[in-house]
C-alpha cells in the first residue's frame, strides 16, 4: 500500500513540476487571509480541497507558435474542490495547440478555514491573477490586451465574477493599483451563474454559506451583473446537464443581448456536466471547434 500512495505521490510531483508554479499574491500580500499555516489536501489524484495560497501554473505554446492571446483557466469543484487536472491541466494543453498560452489557476476556496470573508477569496485570487499576468505579459510574449478567463461550472461561475464586478479587491498597492482585474474575453463552460432557482446548491453554499440572505443570492447571481461593460463571452452548456441546469447559461445569454454585450452559447442537446477536452459524443466534442472559431474572431492573432 505504501510503495503504491508513494507511486502516486511521485506521479503528481512530475506533473506539477513540468509547468512553471506562479505565486499569485506578492510575499505577505494576500488579503483576506487569518495567517493560518494550511497544508494542501489532495482528495484525489486532480483534485484539491485545500491550499495555502492561489497559484498559477504556466502551459505556454513553442515560442514559434505562440499568439499574443492567453487564458487564466480556472477549475470548477463547487467551490468546495479544484479539479485541476480535468477542469485545468488538459484544458490548458488544449489551448496550447491553439498557439494559445493558458495558466491554471489554483484559488483559495471559500470553505478555507483561513479565509475572512468567504465570498471574496475566490474573486481577490483571480483579480490577482489577472493583474500578474497583465503585469508580466512581455516575459511570455503575449499582450496584456487579450488576457481571458475560461471556466467550467463553478469556475465559470468564478471567471463571470471576474467579468462583471469591477471593484478591486486585492489591496494591491504601488504600481499593481492601476492595472485592471477585469478579462478581455471569457468563456464558460457548463457555468454557475444563478444562486437562486436554477442553482447547483452545492456551489451557493459552499460560496456564500447555507444560510445566505435573498440579497446576497442576488448579488452574486451572475446574470444580475451583466452590464455594456461585460466582456464578450462564449457559453457552451449541455441541455440535459442534470447539475447545473442549462438554464444558468441561458439566463446570462440573454442580460448579454439585452446590454448588447458581443459572444455566442451553444447549447448541445447531450453532454450532462462532463464538456470537456474528451467527450461521449462527437456533436459535444465540437465545442472545441466552436470555441476556437469565436476567438478567432475577438483578435486572436
Amino acid at each position: 500500500m505504501k510503495k503504491v500512495v508513494f507511486m502516486l505521490l511521485i506521479s503528481l510531483l512530475t506533473q506539477l513540476s513540468a509547468q512553471e508554479k506562479i505565486n499569485v499574491w506578492p510575499k505577505g500580500q494576500m488579503p483576506n487571509s487569518k495567517g493560518l499555516k494550511l497544508k494542501i489536501v489532495e482528495e484525489k489524484q486532480g483534485s484539491i480541497t485545500q491550499i495555502q495560497e492561489a497559484e498559477l501554473f504556466a502551459f505556454l505554446p513553442p515560442k514559434e507558435d505562440r499568439k499574443q492571446m492567453a487564458v487564466i483557466v480556472i477549475p470548477g469543484g463547487g467551490y468546495y474542490k479544484l479539479t485541476y487536472d480535468q477542469g485545468g491541466f488538459q484544458n490548458a494543453k488544449w489551448l496550447n495547440t491553439l498557439g494559445i498560452s493558458a495558466f491554471v489557476l489554483n484559488y483559495r476556496l471559500p470553505i478555507s478555514p483561513d479565509v475572512k470573508q468567504r465570498e471574496l477569496a475566490p474573486l481577490q485570487d483571480i483579480q490577482a491573477a489577472i493583474k500578474y499576468i497583465r503585469k508580466n505579459a512581455a516575459q511570455w510574449g503575449i499582450s496584456p490586451d487579450q488576457i481571458g478567463v475560461l471556466g467550467t461550472s463553478a469556475g465559470g461561475h468564478l471567471a463571470a465574477m471576474a467579468s462583471n464586478i469591477t471593484t478591486d479587491y486585492t489591496e494591491l498597492k504601488g504600481d499593481w493599483a492601476s492595472v485592471s482585474t477585469v478579462p478581455n474575453f471569457a468563456i464558460l463552460v457548463s457555468p454557475v451563474i444563478d444562486l437562486g432557482e436554477f442553482a447547483h446548491v452545492g456551489s451557493r453554499n459552499s460560496l456564500l454559506g447555507e444560510n445566505a440572505s435573498p440579497e446576497k443570492i442576488k448579488e452574486y447571481s451572475m446574470q444580475n451583473r451583466v452590464t455594456e461593460k461585460t466582456p464578450p463571452t462564449i457559453l457552451l452548456h449541455a441541455q440535459n446537464d442534470k447539475t447545473v441546469p442549462v438554464m444558468n447559461s441561458i439566463l446570462y445569454y440573454q442580460e448579454m443581448i439585452k446590454n448588447k454585450v458581443k459572444g455566442a452559447m451553444f447549447i448541445f442537446p447531450e453532454g450532462e456536466h462532463r464538456i470537456g477536452v474528451i467527450n461521449k459524443s462527437e456533436l459535444t466534442d465540437n465545442w472545441k471547434k466552436l470555441c476556437a472559431d469565436w476567438l478567432k474572431t475577438i483578435g486572436n492573432k
